[in-house]
């Protein structure tokens, strides 16, 4: 059973939905997003999301965007991501990590050595936000080989002639994207998201994630009487961003900033888990 597989099933046993947390890779430099990648298991997070650093990360909002940049200033790279993952490996063999960006970087790095070197790294989990359903066979294929699932994107606009052509691929998870839009910037109400995952359960039965607009520990808590996991990005790396210095710097607390922000959204998970 795969990690990520393992995961879910332990969140079942448990009667409860996971935490599924985003940070980008290098952000605002490698040491301190090191720190706080091997900090996110223990402040609550269930699955990890390592942003691939890309120069045009069309699909984000200004945070995620601006994150990317500070991790391209610092030299930030795919192979330093991968040696970020293999650095948490030697003190965590279970929380799955899943690497989300974008196709550009992959294809220069090479699709069939990226997939061994991840594999090899302890990578889990690959979400690509710009590789087409029609196109993804040249990844999903050699991912698959070694082992490393193919997490889908589905959107509100996705709809039952869409659904099949998207999920035919998918495997570890489906994250249910719960906004039109770009990340960061708005919040569907649960009632959307509650009629989105009804209609989703009809089409797989791979666990489902929501995402996209997420920011609170309330937000988190109804997303998780809802569906299998619930998504953070922007907010944590919000809370980042608000702990560099004026020359852009990790501040002394920024660490554990970010850490406490993550702690307080699995207190939302949990008081869920409670009230059931």
């Amino acid at each position: 059973m795969s990690r990520i597989a393992s995961r879910f099933a332990g969140l079942r046993q448990a009667g409860r939905a996971g935490l599924v947390t985003f940070i980008t890779a290098g952000d605002p430099d490698q040491s301190t997003s090191q720190a706080i990648l091997d900090g996110l298991p223990k402040a609550g997070a269930d699955l990890i999301e390592l942003g691939m650093p890309f120069s045009d990360p069309m699909a984000d909002g200004p945070a995620i965007q601006a994150a990317s940049q500070r991790a391209l200033r610092s030299g930030m790279d795919m192979a330093a991501t991968l040696a970020m993952v293999t650095s948490f490996r030697r003190g965590d063999q279970t929380t799955p990590v899943i690497l989300m960006g974008y196709y550009n970087p992959i294809y220069i790095y090479g699709v069939d050595q990226f997939c061994r070197d991840a594999a090899k790294a302890g990578v889990d989990g690959l979400i690509i936000v710009d590789l087409p359903p029609e196109e993804s066979a040249e990844l999903v294929v050699p991912a698959a080989a070694v082992g490393i699932d193919f997490i889908v994107l589905t959107a509100p606009t996705s709809d039952a002639a869409r659904l099949p052509v998207v999920l035919q691929r998918a495997s570890g998870f489906v994250y249910y994207v719960s906004i039109v839009g770009i990340t960061g910037t708005a919040s569907a109400s649960g009632e959307a998201i509650a009629a989105a995952v009804e209609r989703l359960r009809t089409h797989t039965d791979l666990p489902l994630a929501v995402g996209f607009g997420l920011k609170t520990a309330q937000q988190v808590k109804v997303v998780a009487g809802i569906a299998d996991a619930a998504v953070v990005g922007s907010a944590i790396v919000e809370r980042l961003a608000a702990g560099l210095d004026a020359d852009g710097r990790a501040g002394p607390d920024l660490v554990a900033g970010v850490l406490d922000l993550v702690a307080a959204l699995a207190a939302g998970v949990s008081e869920q888990a409670k009230e059931v």
